[in-house]
């Protein structure tokens, strides 16, 4: 892979699970960021802010600051800071993450009226009164603006279902279609590459999401690759439409000598 000037990593299934490090994951991302590569960590987690996230995967021995961190509720704030900077916002999601809204007006209870609906991740409070009542929101025209489409993630229970699930019912019962910010959105991508200072064709992404991590990055212009771990199933090395990953590697353990770093 030569070339390779810079490098983007999931978090969740790719380094972590359950935010446990994956064997062989401190000590690849060390050999990398020691032959000098800049490396961001590109996660559509909503539960916990850039600093929780850092100080977490800290105390694991993965060596990162919030400044190398990108996740979708921090995308989320960026766009509606610059495209609905007035607008007063609902948010559904589970875990506290306002910390990274700064800027964002956010709104709640029997009496809000929003012009923005963002959902985050899924969890207990995705229950049936807290989603009609986002139908209701859209229905009298609310903005539908979502975190990321993420159907389910991997924990250490196995697979739970996550907000893309719902978030395609709603769309569906009220003919609207959500703006998505977290991956494989282009301008988080493009968000990461801008704080690397590297142009795609100079950066590969690592992750166990063959559409949102692979492909998107593909699609964009970076490179892919695809592993073994957390969500991934067997057929995501067929790709999807057509569209395959361009390398598929068994863990993150193994990345460093795709990059030819030993």
């Amino acid at each position: 892979m030569g070339g390779v000037r810079a490098v983007l990593i999931d978090i969740d299934g790719v380094l972590t699970v359950s935010w446990e490090p994956l064997e062989g994951a401190v000590e690849a991302l060390q050999v990398i960021r020691e032959a000098g590569l800049p490396v961001a960590l590109l996660t559509n987690t909503t539960s916990r802010t850039r600093d929780r996230i850092a100080r977490t995967l800290a105390e694991r021995g993965l060596r990162v600051g919030p400044d190398d961190i990108l996740t979708a509720p921090a995308a989320t704030a960026a766009y509606l800071r610059e495209h609905r900077p007035d607008a007063a916002c609902l948010l559904l999601n589970s875990g506290d993450v306002t910390a990274d809204l700064q800027g964002v007006r956010l709104v709640s209870g029997p009496d809000a009226r929003p012009d923005v609906v963002v959902i985050g991740g899924a969890g207990p409070e995705f229950d049936y009164a807290a989603l009609n009542g986002v139908f209701g929101h859209l229905q009298r025209g609310a903005e539908l603006i979502a975190m990321h489409r993420n159907l389910y993630w991997r924990t250490d229970e196995g697979l739970q279902l996550d907000a893309g699930a719902f978030l395609l019912g709603l769309e569906a019962a009220t003919g609207t279609e959500a703006v998505v910010l977290g991956k494989p959105a282009a301008e988080f991508f493009a968000a990461a590459l801008r704080t690397l200072g590297v142009t795609a064709d100079e950066a590969v992404m690592v992750g166990d999401d063959v559409e949102a991590d692979v492909l998107g990055a593909q699609e964009h212009g970076v490179g892919g690759v695809l592993v073994r771990t957390g969500k991934f199933a067997p057929d995501a090395e067929g790709g999807v439409d057509g569209h395959r990953p361009q390398h598929v590697i068994d863990s993150i353990a193994d990345l460093p000598g795709l990059l030819g770093l030993g």
